[in-house]
């Protein structure tokens, strides 16, 4: 067999041929010959936990596509909700298919009163955006009875609908509320990302319409956030949902996953940085300081990419349109210049350090007015939709309850000894 591998097992001599497929090798077949040995895989780095068919990523080379189409066509030429539809129906909608799932999810923006009223108000007044996020998403759970039945095909779209639709109204109320500002109504006149800004930023006026730069920034930026393949918080969502929760406790597990300042705080990480560097005159101390061990190089190097992150030459020249608007962000000339000497600089190089998409996109966010705390909850806009395609192939794959296998390193039997006699 051209394609596999020979594993022997040297106390019985006996051996078993495994196929390799798709660079990957069945555990099944591993067991045949080995029953009750587990591979420990600390990260599960190296187990493809699942097979998928939503997003291809070569970390190598350098790659990301969506259902077979490069990030980058998307960003030139698509919009969020189609990337959406994309994501979560294998194909690109025609055009009497995108507008009735524009249409669908334009009037399914609003939220429940109780949710604003009662729930959103309970919480402390400094509350972080991204915490009110998580619990409203799970929240949801209970006011949408029909959300449990996830065999129902019918159902199941409705939740999909409600959760694109209604995450960018929860998380402009999370952050009103965390600043003390009044509820904004959606506005079902606007596009996908300019009705979001609207609920942002609009204080008094009758009918807010942001920059039309601003909008499409937005729409990019959502679009390269959509879906990355098995991540911490994608991973998070199919295990939830493989006990067969509803989507909106799963998503709500996601969102906790990508609260984790390891997943979804990555370009926080950036922002604090730069602000600490100051000054293009510190970037070369700065570098030596990484390369001493003293400090980390936010926003360079990935978990799978070994190559300069697609999405961050997207988000790069977003970066230009978008300050030529808000005026540019004072630590762009710091990020620009570390950049520069990172990428010429063997001890990055030869550790195949390139920018992520964290590098640029909180300077992004940043100059649009956006606080840090509201980072992680930007992400998970976008992130809903991939989400609940994994979601969806999940349920689609019959796939059992997720249970991983441990390596005990505890102590042997021992005999329990009354307290009085310790």
């Amino acid at each position: 067999m051209a394609d596999s591998i020979t594993v022997t097992d040297n106390r019985t001599g006996k051996s078993v041929e495994i196929p390799l497929e798709n660079g990957v090798v069945s555990s099944a077949q591993w067991q045949k010959l080995l029953p009750g040995v587990w591979f420990l895989d600390p990260g599960l780095t190296t187990t493809a936990m699942t097979e998928s068919s939503i997003t291809y990523l070569d970390g190598d080379a350098g790659i990301l596509r969506y259902r077979g189409y490069p990030i980058e066509q998307l960003a030139e030429d698509s919009t969020y909700l189609e990337v959406a539809y994309l994501l979560l129906n294998g194909e690109l909608p025609t055009l009497a298919q995108y507008n009735a799932w524009t249409k669908e999810v334009t009037h399914h923006t609003f939220i429940h009163e109780n949710v604003r009223k009662r729930f959103l108000d309970g919480f402390h007044y400094d509350a972080h955006p991204m915490g009110i996020l998580v619990s409203a998403v799970a929240a949801l759970s209970t006011f949408y009875l029909d959300a449990k039945d996830i065999f129902d095909p019918a159902a199941r779209k409705n939740q999909e609908v409600r959760l694109i639709a209604k995450m960018p109204t929860l998380a402009a109320a999370a952050y009103r509320f965390s600043v003390g500002m009044p509820f904004v109504y959606p506005d079902n006149e606007l596009t996908f990302p300019a009705n979001f800004l609207s609920m942002m930023w609009k204080i008094a006026e009758p009918h807010y319409q942001p920059h039309p730069t601003l909008v499409r920034a937005m729409d990019i930026l959502f679009i390269l956030h959509a879906d990355h393949e098995q991540n911490c918080s994608t991973t998070a969502m199919r295990v939830v949902g493989s006990a067969h929760a509803d989507p909106y406790s799963s998503t709500a597990a996601a969102c906790a996953a990508l609260y984790g300042p390891r997943h979804g705080g990555a370009n926080e990480a950036v922002v604090r940085m730069l602000t600490e560097i100051g000054s293009m005159d510190n970037v070369a101390a700065f570098i030596d300081g990484v390369k001493a061990g003293n400090g980390k190089l936010q926003g360079f190097g990935h978990r799978v990419y070994k190559n300069y992150d697609p999405r961050a030459r997207i988000i790069k020249k977003v970066a230009y349109d978008v300050f030529e608007v808000t005026g540019k962000n004072p630590l762009l000339d710091i990020a620009l210049k570390l950049e520069e000497v990172a990428l010429s600089d063997d001890y990055f190089i030869s550790r195949k350090l390139y920018p992520n998409v964290d590098f640029y996109s909180g300077l992004i966010y940043q100059a649009m007015g956006f606080p840090v705390d509201m980072f992680p909850v930007l992400f998970a806009i976008p992130r809903t939709a991939g989400w609940l395609a994994h979601w969806n192939e999940m349920l689609d794959q019959d796939s059992k309850i997720i249970r991983p296998r441990q390596s005990y390193t505890g102590a042997p039997e021992r005999k329990y000894l009354h307290i009085d006699q310790r």
